[in-house]
């Protein structure tokens, strides 16, 4: 998210809303955005409803416990809301793919 953060004043002049989702809590995001100066809104998912929509639910266990996360993805979902572009795991870090294809698009507009 962080990435996104440093990203986020050519996303927002590519006319793009940037939201972050995790399975966390409200007050942990909130504690999450603090810590890393996230200006974008965090939205939580703690039931897990949206992240298993998306496919990216993810079971572990640690140390014989079995839990849910979520893999890392990003997606860039038009104003009509049609997924454009998804990046899931290790390409969802780097947000340089997502900034070109928004800057293209407003370019284009």
């Amino acid at each position: 998210m962080r990435n996104f953060q440093a990203n986020l004043e050519k996303l927002e002049a590519a006319d793009t809303q940037v939201l972050g989702v995790s399975i966390d809590s409200p007050f942990a995001n909130y504690a999450f955005g603090q810590q890393n100066g996230i200006q974008f809104p965090l939205l939580g998912d703690p039931s897990g409803t949206a992240t298993r929509a998306y496919g990216l639910l993810k079971p572990i266990e640690i140390h014989g416990v079995k839990m849910d996360t979520a893999r890392r993805a990003t997606f860039l979902i038009n104003k009509e809301g049609k997924i454009e572009e998804m990046q899931v795991d290790n390409e969802a870090i780097d947000p340089t793919k997502i900034v070109t294809i928004c800057e293209r698009k407003k370019k284009a507009s």
